[in-house]
């Protein structure tokens, strides 16, 4: 939930500034608050040091943790060696990669000595010159007797040419050489032991990586704190000091406890609408979890209402519908039983992970359940899971309704599949409906009511969250009351529009003529209350509501992707299956891992965004103010020593 926060004017004697400020560090829920509203600046030059140490060390192997002891001092004078060696290793390793170059440059013409190169240029009176050229143009050339050919490497030719005087030829390139290959392989054995030497040292430092932390911790600390003193004014003389703070509203008596016993005076003040008031978001449970996802897209403004509870639960049945596979919900399952098992130490922020994938993985296997989906299986509706199935159930109703009314449906079916006529109830309607398709039995009535059950659900859905939505805001927002009645006629008047039943229609909650004439009434009542209600609240400005309809009716349709991405889901996990028993089982068994694999990524990418995607961007719409800041406390990090 989000705690409204006061502010207090903080003013006390300076013999009890460092113990005051010590406390409140302690206690961890004082923001104070900068007379100049400066931004944090710039970390030190020794804890930028000690963050850059512990990045190099991190992506070295893991290593006993360090025990000698040391104080602050000594973990800067580690975090600068670690520094300087892996700026020093960087170096040696260009070094080495340039030499390696080189080495491959001159190999071609063999090892040799520049000074006695240097000897026949001074003697001879010549010019000696290395040259190379492409392998077909020199092939096509005819050289004088100066060139001398040496060696080919790849697509190249090499020479060395010795003249009177330096030459050019057509086609040649010439090259320099400084440095033999045999001085060259003995540079490069130099810079591989100097590397070796320095990895080895930096190696050695990998178990200070917890060492370097707590003092990272320890240097935060006090970092925290004397920035904070930064925001202090002395009004009277320079005995007396004052400070504005954030206070959460639930924790005043701490403060008032905080300062009982020192010469410091706590009063509240009244909050001015210049003021940039921090959010404070507190919560426990499932709702901490859905905080976590809360702050992926915005935190909330402080007149917001909190919605980290509304946007986990809605998520978790968006990923689940999504994913549409319990089967994929047991693989999750046990992998995030596994890590809870693996890690049982884990940062409180990888607990609360865990404890998203077991909620989200129980979800997917109770939908699985629900609409008989495991593997991309077909599951018969005869057997103990088909008849847990309530998408099977509500199917039955389906059939029975149109078989009792004997409409345009059923006779459709009677024409293409005339076994059905037969039947004597719907049960037996959707029995008998069966047709043969690639080798395999498909109950192809059962399975076309099915998706469209799911269909009319995930707009059912969607009319249901929005309604949430807009009941959440209604004090703000007096027309959410005609929107909420426009989408329930549309979704009562859509079967008559599409010529089709609801499932309010074959499960007796209204019929179809009724539906449609409630539907179109609160359709245009709806649209009318929402102007008026806006006109009421917000004069004039109240006409633009008008556009709020067509925004409305898109939100709605958004939901459709819930039905969309979980039937590709089904048929690609479907389709791996038939591929890989086409395929044969020596490798089938591939085909099926693979594209089950292929499968699972694509639904937790699909379920992960476009779950969330459905509270931060429809369900937003309505309820969500945004831009708030979150409120930050002076607090003293813990070292795992002390925590």
């Amino acid at each position: 939930m989000i705690i409204d926060l006061k502010k207090y004017l903080i003013m006390g004697v300076k013999e009890d500034l460092e113990k005051f400020f010590s406390r409140a560090q302690e206690m961890g829920a004082i923001e104070f608050i900068s007379p100049t509203n400066k931004k944090m600046i710039e970390l030190p030059p020794e804890l930028q040091h000690l963050v850059e140490a512990m990045r190099i060390l991190r992506k070295l192997a893991v290593k006993k943790p360090y025990e000698g002891g040391g104080d602050l001092s000594f973990a800067d004078e580690v975090a600068t060696r670690i520094i300087e060696l892996k700026s020093e290793v960087e170096k040696l390793m260009e070094e080495k990669r340039l030499v390696e170059l080189e080495i491959a440059r001159v190999a071609p013409f063999g090892d040799f000595s520049i000074d006695d190169i240097d000897y026949i240029e001074n003697e001879g009176k010549r010019d000696i010159q290395f040259f190379c050229m492409k392998s077909d143009k020199s092939h096509q050339t005819n050289f004088g007797d100066e060139i001398i050919y040496v060696s080919t490497d790849y697509d190249l030719d090499y020479f060395i040419g010795i003249n009177a005087q330096a030459k050019n030829y057509p086609h040649m390139i010439e090259m320099r050489i400084d440095r033999p290959l045999g001085e060259l392989q003995t540079h490069l054995a130099f810079v591989k032991e100097s590397l070796h030497q320095l990895e080895a040292e930096l190696k050695g430092y990998a178990g200070h990586l917890h060492f370097l932390q707590n003092a990272l911790i320890e240097r935060l600390n006090d970092y925290n704190l004397a920035h904070a003193k930064k925001d202090l004014t002395f009004p009277i003389g320079n005995q007396v000091f004052a400070v504005e703070a954030w206070v959460p509203k639930n924790k005043q008596t701490e403060l008032h406890e905080l300062t009982s016993d020192l010469a410091v005076h706590c009063e509240p003040i009244v909050i001015e609408e210049s003021d940039k008031v921090p959010t404070y978001l507190e919560n426990r449970g499932t709702n901490r979890i859905g905080e976590d996802l809360v702050k992926i897209y915005e935190i909330p403004s402080p007149m917001d209402k909190d919605p980290s509870g509304w946007v986990f639960w809605s998520f978790a049945l968006f990923f689940a519908m999504i994913v549409a596979d319990g089967g994929y919900g047991i693989l999750y399952l046990a992998l995030m039983l596994y890590l809870r098992y693996k890690y049982p130490n884990m940062p409180s922020i990888g607990k609360r992970f865990v404890k998203l994938g077991l909620v989200l993985s129980c979800m997917c296997i109770v939908w699985g359940v629900l609409t008989s989906a495991f593997f991309g299986l077909q599951i018969d509706p005869k057997s103990p899971l088909g008849r847990l199935s309530v998408v099977q159930q509500l199917a039955i109703k389906k059939a029975d309704y149109h078989f009792k009314k004997k409409d345009d449906v059923y006779q459709f079916w009677v024409k293409k599949i005339p076994a059905v006529e037969t039947a004597q109830n719907g049960e037996q309607f959707l029995d008998q409906a069966v047709v043969e398709k690639h080798g395999h039995l498909q109950h192809e009535v059962l399975e076309t009511f099915s998706d469209n059950i799911l269909l009319e659900f995930s707009l059912m859905i969607g009319v249901i969250h929005l309604t949430f939505s807009f009941l959440r805001y209604l004090k703000r927002n007096w027309a959410g009351i005609g929107w909420i009645a426009f989408m329930i006629g549309g979704y009562f008047y859509l079967p008559t529009l599409l010529h089709a039943s609801s499932i309010l229609n074959f499960t007796g909650i209204i019929d179809k003529e009724t539906g449609a004439a409630v539907g179109l009434q609160l359709i245009y009542s709806g649209i009318a209350a929402a102007l008026v209600l806006a006109l009421l609240q917000k004069k004039w400005g109240g006409l633009g509501e008008i556009a709020v309809m067509i925004q409305v009716f898109g939100d709605v349709l958004s939901y459709l992707r819930l039905y969309a991405l979980g039937l590709a889901g089904a048929i690609m996990a479907a389709t791996f299956n038939d591929i890989g028993m086409a395929v044969g089982l020596f490798f089938g068994w591939i085909v099926i891992l693979f594209g089950h694999s292929v499968n699972i990524l694509l639904g937790i990418q699909a379920g992960t965004i476009h779950g969330l995607r459905l509270n931060f961007i429809e369900w937003y719409h309505y309820s969500f103010e945004g831009g708030g800041r979150l409120f930050r406390p002076l607090m003293r990090f813990k070292t795992k020593e002390h925590s």
